[in-house]
């Protein structure tokens, strides 16, 4: 809910009269306004009001005609939102931001109430592009990750401290709405004429115009880079659905016990990753070419081929990039060396992360938005989802799951008619209360038959241990967006580091939707390792 009240003020002031953009609405409702002949006046009305404010209308929404605060409460709010939605697409028109504030005064009909002002512009709202990459950064903490991608979604070089850094200090929960689905903290594309970059991140409308005159998107999910934060980087690289991985290693500094954590996370899960060395105008080229030859080490010690570009070209690159084999790129954010090649590389790398078959989402963020209601935030797994769908959302701590519909999608911070497989989105929820939304949880399809697991059988191996790993040993399990503790019973009563065998995984706390194939990290202190979901042997 907005504090400031001037759009409200403004749009009171400016007044309803005919030849002018602004209309009062007390509510609106399915039954009423969506009825025959009372749609198409209503809709007409629209079109008016967007032609007379050049491509623009204001809706104030809990104001009686004469402009009198009213007040409705939440479910009529959101109501009258779902309709003023559904009039805007008969208008060939969409809903681009709504703020709204809790009514106060003694003229208020309804004290607990909301009163909205709803902006409206010309045109449908956006078709999502497939053509979607998603990136995973890593790295050790001021190996410039950051400064990096904040360089290449500006174009701006960075002033040698770490300027451009602070393009990517977006907090989700600090969104006006919360609707978006801003993970990435970065976001930036390609059309016909090359890349198509941010002038100031800071405002969403220049994110939201990226989404919309991009032809390729790029959106980059941020990590941390501190040795105490690795289950955060875990969940960022194990929970999106990302296309490719992109280690940082600065020149000046080498690979440290953190760049080695996170490429072997990034490896693990069979993420194809470019690794790019930062920092390249703080040393010597002597000095660059000893850490390309550190990292190039590092992968072959992991059984990976190293492709350094420059050496190799950068359609080498994109013909040969895989699990296997992984590019190594030699960049500066201040001389704005070899971004160039980075921007080379994603606009012409094909996607990965995406699946075919039935739409299905994990649950990474939820928010709660007056007038909107719950949103659950993550990148999709699968298939394709559109406003209006009916899905369900579980498991919950009981193993059931409920049908809750969408009522709306918007993707870094653009409203859009539906999304697909790799896409960052966020999805409002109609049925559920965000408190009863958790992470972990899963969307699907209204149609499906999902299993809540408590317990399943996997290979695992086991990448670093001081001892042993003993039947009952309980570490962190990184599924999708799932993080819980979770018991592992080895077949044999132990595995050793370096070992792989056959074990099974019991969740301690509750059970989650999970299938064969899927891909997980475990992790306790400086334990770890990977593994694969092969049976799913216990359900709830």
């Amino acid at each position: 809910m907005s504090a400031d009240r001037a759009a409200l003020r403004r749009a009171l002031n400016r007044g309803e009269r005919e030849g002018g953009s602004v209309e009062f609405k007390e509510r609106l409702t399915r039954t009423t306004h969506l009825a025959e002949g009372r749609l198409e006046s209503l809709v007409a009305q629209l079109r008016h009001r967007i032609l007379s404010g050049d491509g623009e209308a204001t809706y104030v929404v809990g104001v009686t005609d004469n402009g009198g605060i009213a007040g409705i409460s939440p479910p009529a709010f959101s109501e009258s939102m779902d309709v003023l939605s559904l009039l805007a697409d008969e208008a060939g028109a969409h809903i681009d931001d709504v703020e709204t504030w809790g009514v106060d005064g003694e003229d208020a009909t309804d004290a607990d109430g909301l009163v909205g002002v709803a902006t409206l512009r010309e045109g449908s709202v956006l078709e999502a592009d497939d053509d979607h990459i998603v990136v995973g950064t890593a790295g050790h903490v001021d190996h410039g990750k950051s400064t990096l991608v904040g360089s290449l979604v500006t174009g701006s070089a960075d002033d040698g401290q770490g300027g451009t850094r602070s393009f990517l200090d977006v907090r989700p929960h600090e969104m006006e709405r919360g609707l978006s689905a801003d993970l990435s903290y970065g976001v930036y594309g390609f059309d016909d004429d090359g890349p198509v970059r941010m002038d100031n991140p800071h405002r969403k409308s220049d994110r939201a115009r990226i989404v919309e005159t991009a032809d390729r998107l790029v959106s980059f999910v941020d990590t941390v880079g501190h040795e105490p934060w690795l289950r955060t980087t875990i969940r960022g690289l194990v929970g999106q659905k990302l296309d490719y991985g992109l280690l940082v290693v600065a020149a000046d500094d080498g690979p440290t016990r953190t760049t080695r954590e996170h490429l072997g996370i990034l490896l693990a899960t069979e993420l194809p990753t470019i690794v790019a060395i930062t920092k390249a105008d703080m040393v010597s080229e002597t000095r660059t070419d000893e850490v390309k030859r550190e990292v190039e080490q590092l992968l072959r010690d992991a059984d990976r081929t190293p492709l350094p570009v420059e050496r190799h070209g950068i359609t080498a690159a994109i013909d040969e990039i895989s699990e296997r084999v992984v590019p190594i790129v030699s960049t500066s954010a201040v001389t704005q060396t070899g971004l160039d090649v980075l921007d080379e590389l994603f606009e012409q790398l094909p996607k990965t992360g995406a699946e075919a078959g039935e739409f299905s989402m994990y649950v990474d963020r939820t928010y709660n938005v007056t007038g909107v209601g719950a949103v659950a935030s993550g990148t999709i797994r699968s298939g394709r989802v559109e406003a209006g769908d009916e899905l369900l959302v579980g498991p919950f701590a009981d193993g059931t799951f409920r049908p809750v519909e969408v009522r709306s999608i918007e993707m870094h911070y653009h409203r859009v008619d539906e999304a697909a497989a790799g896409q960052i989105v966020g999805l409002a929820l109609k049925g559920i209360a965000e408190t009863d939304l958790e992470r972990g949880m899963v969307l699907l399809p209204r149609t499906a038959e999902p299993n809540a697991v408590r317990e399943f059988e996997a290979e695992v191996m086991v990448l670093n241990h001081p001892t042993r790993i003993d039947d009952g040993y309980e570490p962190v399990i990184h599924l999708e967006t799932v993080s819980e503790t979770a018991s592992i019973h080895p077949e044999g009563g132990q595995l050793l580091p370096g070992d792989t065998g056959v074990a099974r995984v019991r969740f301690k706390f509750r059970p989650y939707a999970i299938e064969a194939g899927q891909r997980f990290v475990f992790r306790e202190g400086r334990s770890k390792g990977v593994g694969t979901v092969t049976e799913i042997t216990g359900v709830e």
